[in-house]
């Protein structure tokens, strides 16, 4: 939720910075614009450029979005790719759906 607040304001620091005549990414003006690096600084994220090591999938931020992981960890789901042992198909999550398999298992039926 913060990170979409901080949205509207990104967008318009970035057309501001835009008009800067300074060439990104040199020894000065590191990757991105001033706005992008704000942005990465308060969300963990590396849309500047300039913190790789916020990149999506790292050890600092592993795949996804906090949003699809939190419904991956409160769903037993693999949504956002940062949970693969809750794949479908996996010990810790057999196929189908635990409504299915309470079906299944009612009925004693393998459909």
């Amino acid at each position: 939720m913060r990170n979409l607040l901080l949205l509207p304001a990104a967008v318009l620091a970035l057309g501001v910075t835009a008009c800067a005549d300074t060439r990104d990414g040199t020894r000065g003006n590191p990757p991105g614009t001033e706005a992008t690096r704000a942005l990465d600084r308060a969300a963990g994220t590396n849309v500047s450029g300039a913190y790789p090591g916020q990149s999506d999938g790292t050890r600092a931020n592993p795949p996804g979005t906090e949003a699809t992981r939190a419904f991956d960890r409160a769903a037993g789901t693999n949504t956002s790719g940062a949970y693969p042992g809750q794949s479908d198909g996996t010990a810790a999550n057999p196929p189908g759906t635990a409504t299915s398999r309470a079906v299944n298992r009612a009925t004693r039926s393998t459909r």
